[in-house]
């Protein structure tokens, strides 16, 4: 199970370089920003989850799913996808929040 999430997270992380340089070179207007967040919390998280996996893999893969919506939800919307997207990346945001408080309550 550690295995498939440092896995999971390499490929997020992958991901999101490629999301924060498609940003940073080829977007402009409203999607600079939205490919910039989505990939700064993708790239972060799926560290985290790294670092996570050896307390907690359900955390980690928390961490990693909420990463991904909320994410995915932005880099949509930045290449032309519906607005309502935007209202599924609050969505990620919980997930993330829950996979840290996993963490922190987590028992010993």
């Amino acid at each position: 199970m550690r295995d498939m999430v440092v896995k999971f997270a390499a490929l997020s992380s992958a991901v999101a370089i490629g999301a924060g340089a498609f940003g940073a070179h080829a977007a402009s207007g409203q999607a600079i920003d939205w490919l910039r967040t989505g990939a700064m919390y993708q790239l972060v998280h799926a560290t985290a989850a790294i670092l996570v996996a050896s307390l907690d893999r359900r955390a980690a893969m928390v961490l990693l799913v909420g990463a991904a919506i909320f994410a995915f939800s932005l880099y949509a919307m930045a290449v032309g996808g519906p607005r309502w997207l935007g209202a599924v990346t609050p969505v990620g945001g919980l997930a993330m929040i829950s996979g840290w408080l996993m963490i922190a309550f987590r028992p010993r």
